[in-house]
């Protein structure tokens, strides 16, 4: 097997690939032992029929593309073992330039890691915003940990308030006539949530216990039912019940119960530095991916299509994860939205080429750093990932075999980022 490679636009390398008639005749009697099962002959069993009779029989080009089908990716990767400089990042294309009896020539052309020229990712200034926790943040807290414990208990002697939970009945319909889904029975609804049709609950608001009450409202024009958007209806109410929130009284006793907080202001305390934590991680987050895109900006390299192609294949996939998880199929969110996959694609297209070329300028600095993951430095993150997880070092290098590339890369990462800190200026 002869090959020889050159480089074409976009990032991309043509290898040329040339089997003499030997190998092609070699590469055909191996598709040949492979495929003759499948044929049968008058005068020969199936599977037995000799591989010169089924070239007289079908065309003396009958193993060919098999041929090339078995053959093409052992060569090809053999090619890339020997040829480190050619860094294939997608699937390669592959055209027939030649083929004949006497040999085969096969043109494979195939996407490569781009070159990178770095800008300036040295000595610049950042800025980095603070988050800083507010008592009124600690509050919000404590009222939401309130909210969570709250009960429900039945009011009489008043009419429904917004904030009330009240059990109703409902019956809906359009110009006379009852609407699929628009009927239910002691229905909780909590009054000011905004979870029904807007203008229903403010007319529920006033109504007593054992009231009936005919309401009248419009459907929003983008409702999900088509045969609803836009129509008016009229709803009969019959109210059984009204309930208001209770909320337990903020105590020691309490905060122990419902947090496993020592006190009120140790739960603020321990409150405050977790949110505290949490900003802290932000703000951090946020530098990073302010150097990121800097650095990014003032670099210079050719993004190839098919690595375009492959982030945005990553990115649909996470959103079929996302709608999976709430019960919704892409397909149909596509329907719903009246859009082609081929236009959700395109709408990904310029942050995923965004992405690709922050990846690439990564790539290049911790290259050109020599930024990288020992032993050692595995070994450390092992111990602290057990650490926090409250396990022993020998359990959680159980979970994680098989993964040391994995946290290796998030070991170079964290070290880049440390890097480029470093190196530019944080005001």
């Amino acid at each position: 097997m002869n090959y020889k490679f050159e480089k074409a636009e976009k990032s991309t390398v043509k290898i040329s690939i040339t089997l003499d008639a030997a190998e092609w005749s070699a590469a055909q009697q191996d598709a040949y032992n492979k495929t003759k099962g499948k044929y049968a002959l008058p005068g020969f069993r199936k599977g037995k029929v000799p591989m010169k009779v089924l070239e007289n029989a079908y065309g003396k080009g009958l193993f060919f593309e098999d041929a090339i089908n078995e053959s093409f990716p052992k060569y090809y990767f053999e090619i890339l073992e020997k040829e480190p400089s050619i860094e294939a990042v997608a699937r390669p294309s592959l055209d027939v330039e030649k083929i004949g009896e006497d040999g085969v020539t096969l043109v494979a052309t195939v996407a490569v890691k781009p070159e990178v020229k770095l800008g300036e990712y040295k000595g610049i200034k950042f800025e980095k915003v603070e988050y800083n926790v507010k008592d009124a943040d600690v509050e919000d807290a404590l009222k939401r940990l309130q909210e969570r414990n709250s009960r429900l208990v039945a009011v009489e002697g008043r009419p429904a308030e917004k904030g009330d939970t009240v059990v109703i009945d409902y019956s809906g319909s359009v110009n006379g006539v009852k609407f699929e889904g628009g009927t239910a029975e002691k229905q909780n609804l909590e009054l000011g949530s905004n979870s029904f049709i807007p203008g229903f609950e403010d007319q529920v608001v006033g109504m007593n216990i054992g009231e009936e009450r005919d309401i009248s409202v419009k459907f929003p024009e983008d409702y999900h039912a088509e045969d609803l958007k836009g129509k008016d209806a009229v709803f009969h109410i019959v109210l059984h019940e009204i309930k208001k929130k209770e909320l337990p009284e903020i105590t020691d006793e309490f905060i122990k119960d419902a947090d496993g907080a020592e006190s009120v202001e140790a739960y603020k305390a321990e409150t405050k530095k977790r949110m505290q934590e949490a900003n802290d991680r932000r703000a951090d987050r946020e530098l990073e991916d302010k150097i990121v895109k800097t650095i990014t900006e003032k670099a210079e390299t050719e993004i190839p299509d098919a690595l375009v192609e492959n982030q945005i294949d990553r990115m649909v996939q996470e959103m079929e994860y996302r709608l999976m998880y709430q019960g919704l199929r892409l397909e149909d969110y596509l329907k719903y939205a009246k859009m082609s996959m081929e236009d959700y694609r395109k709408g990904y297209e310029a942050q995923a080429r965004e992405l690709v070329k922050q990846q690439l300028v990564i790539e290049k600095i911790i290259e050109t750093e020599k930024i990288e993951a020992t032993d050692e430095d595995v070994e450390k993150k092992i111990e602290e990932d057990a650490k926090a997880r409250d396990k022993s070092v020998e359990e959680y290098k159980k979970e994680v075999e098989g993964r040391t590339e994995y946290l290796k890369n998030e070991i170079v990462i964290g070290k880049l980022f440390d890097f480029l800190k470093s190196a530019n200026t944080i005001e």
